[in-house]
C-alpha cells in the first residue's frame, strides 16, 4: 500500500505521539472530531496502526520503519517499567521538569501550572497542562493519584528518564 505525502505525514505523528488518542490526532491534525480522525486512522492507515488493551492508539512496527521518525516512547526490552526515553512537545518536557517526583507528594493541575510559569516563564493553559499530564501518564511516566482533585507525579527517577523534544 503506498501512502500519500500527508497519510506519511500523519503515520510519523501516531508513531511520535504513541500510545495516543483520537483527541490528540484531532488537535495534531486540525481536524473537527475524534470520528473524524478514526475514519482517517481506517480509510488511510489502517495497515500500520492498531489499539492497544486500553484502546490506544499505537503504530505497528512496520509503520515506524516506513517513516523517519524516532518513537514517541522507548524501554528497555528486558525491563517491563516504565520507559527509559520519551519525545514529548516542549509543554510536556518542561513538565516533567516541574512535575513532583515519585517520592514526593502528588500534586495538582494548579500546582505544575504555578511551578511551569516560575521555572520556564511560560503561560500554558490549565487544560494543556492536564492535557500533558495526561498524556505522559499514557507513557507510563507519570502516575496519578486520586484525592480531592487528580493530582500528578512522575512514576520514575526524573534521571533514569531521557526526555526529547518533538517538533
Amino acid at each position: 500500500m503506498t501512502l500519500s505525502e500527508e497519510a506519511t505525514e500523519r503515520l510519523a505523528d501516531v508513531v511520535e505521539l504513541q500510545p495516543t488518542k483520537n483527541a490528540e490526532l484531532q488537535d495534531r491534525w486540525g481536524m473537527d472530531s475524534g470520528s473524524e480522525v478514526h475514519q482517517y486512522l481506517e480509510n488511510e492507515l489502517g495497515d500500520y496502526y492498531f489499539r492497544d488493551d486500553n484502546s490506544l492508539i499505537r503504530a505497528t512496527s512496520e509503520a515506524a520503519d516506513l517513516v523517519d521518525v524516532e518513537p514517541g516512547i522507548e524501554s528497555d526490552p528486558d525491563d517491563e517499567g516504565p520507559p527509559s526515553r520519551i519525545r514529548v512537545p516542549e509543554l510536556q518536557s518542561q513538565i516533567v521538569a516541574v512535575l513532583a517526583g515519585p517520592d514526593e507528594e502528588s500534586e495538582s493541575v494548579v500546582s505544575v501550572l504555578h511551578k511551569l510559569r516560575e521555572e520556564f516563564d511560560v503561560d500554558p493553559e490549565a487544560e494543556d497542562v492536564r492535557s500533558g499530564l495526561q498524556s505522559l501518564r499514557r507513557k507510563d511516566v507519570v502516575e496519578v493519584e486520586y484525592r480531592t482533585v487528580p493530582t500528578f507525579r512522575l512514576a520514575v527517577e526524573r534521571e533514569d528518564l531521557e526526555v526529547g523534544v518533538s517538533d
